[in-house]
């Protein structure tokens, strides 16, 4: 089973950047203990701040992979183009936020890609991730 977790703009920066709201763990440590408590799953992981790169490696892993985490960072509530390359796959995706994006500025409120995900989870830290990720370990077991 292959899953690959995508992170978007400035999300490179988590541990450093507003860790009131981010936390102060960065990804690569939680992604570390992600890979060790999953060992037996293959587990990639992906960041870039650039738009059409996350579109590029959507569209690359799109039609092979189990499932796709994504969070699109400040293009979950811009990006037209994610949301056309989410729809345009096979694989599942599910949408993550480290914050909860309805606690934040009214412009966070709308996810332009979250009606081509099978699901979001916003406000939940890093944990989001862990959750998600079980979801589609369990979704793959019974289907």
């Amino acid at each position: 089973m292959k899953i690959l977790i995508i992170n978007g703009p400035n999300l490179n920066l988590l541990g450093k950047r507003e860790p009131e709201v981010y936390g102060s763990q960065d990804f690569e440590s939680f992604f570390s203990k992600l890979k060790s408590k999953f060992s037996e799953y293959t587990l990639e992981y992906y960041q870039s701040n650039v738009e059409g790169e996350l579109v590029n490696k959507l569209h690359e892993v799109g039609f092979e992979y189990d499932g796709i985490i994504l969070n699109a960072g400040a293009y979950t509530h811009t990006s037209i183009a994610l949301s056309d390359a989410i729809a345009g796959i096979t694989t599942p995706v599910i949408e993550v936020h480290i914050s909860n994006i309805y606690a934040r500025e009214e412009f966070r409120h709308k996810s332009i890609i979250s009606k081509e995900c099978i699901g979001m989870i916003s406000g939940l830290g890093l944990e989001g991730y862990l959750l998600a990720l079980t979801y589609l370990l369990n979704k793959k077991k019974t289907s």
